[in-house]
């Protein structure tokens, strides 16, 4: 289960459960959308894979217990900013590997 983690590691902007904003990659590490597309360049620094849209956890029991109220979000801030220098040569290197060899 996604563990919905409360702002971005980079800017610490707040991203709510419901937020359209926050990007995840394949390891949970969110982002906000800002930081992923300005300065990312769509790399996650922590392990070089790409991000997508954090989906939303419902905030009402629709259907099984499956939403918020049941599995609520993390308050656990992940706060470390990225050096936009160093990322852009990390995400350069990265970017000249196939998808399929990352």
């Amino acid at each position: 289960m996604l563990e919905l983690r409360p702002s971005c590691e980079h800017c610490n902007k707040d991203l709510p459960p419901e937020s359209l904003e926050a990007r995840i990659c394949s390891y949970e590490c969110t982002f906000c959308a800002a930081c992923v597309d300005g300065i990312l360049a769509n790399v996650c620094p922590n392990c070089g894979g790409g991000f997508v849209a954090r989906p939303v956890r419902p905030a009402h029991n629709w259907k099984n217990g499956n939403y918020l109220g049941q599995d609520p979000a993390s308050t656990r801030i992940r706060h470390r900013p990225v050096d936009p220098q160093a990322h852009a040569r990390f995400a350069a290197g990265i970017r000249d590997i196939a998808p399929a060899e990352r």
